[in-house]
């Protein structure tokens, strides 16, 4: 069943976010991630989205969504993405 880490983010220091943006993509193929959105224009229809910036990764699987976020070659960039940005980052399974 595939997965999808949800990001929801506002940056803070675009300088130090774009490093981060530059460095991540090698972390994901590894482990078969691959951007479904990753930015872009956005509209809110209902409620409250207190980010800017919306991302979603799918990956082959909850395991591979886990493993990439765990794996040091994605521990090593992460400092980047919380020191530039606020908001929040989920995995959730697709259907299945």
């Amino acid at each position: 069943m595939k997965a999808y880490v949800i990001a929801l983010e506002t940056i803070h220091d675009q300088t130090m976010f774009d490093a981060y943006r530059q460095q991540v993509m090698p972390t994901l193929a590894t482990f078969g991630g691959t951007f479904v959105v990753r930015g872009g224009h956005l509209t809110v229809l209902e409620g409250d989205w207190p980010h800017q910036r919306t991302v979603i990764i799918e990956f082959p699987s909850r395991e591979a969504a886990e493993g990439w976020y765990a794996s040091p070659a994605y521990q090593a960039v992460i400092g980047l993405r919380q020191g530039s940005s606020s908001g929040s980052l989920v995995i959730v399974d697709g259907p299945g």
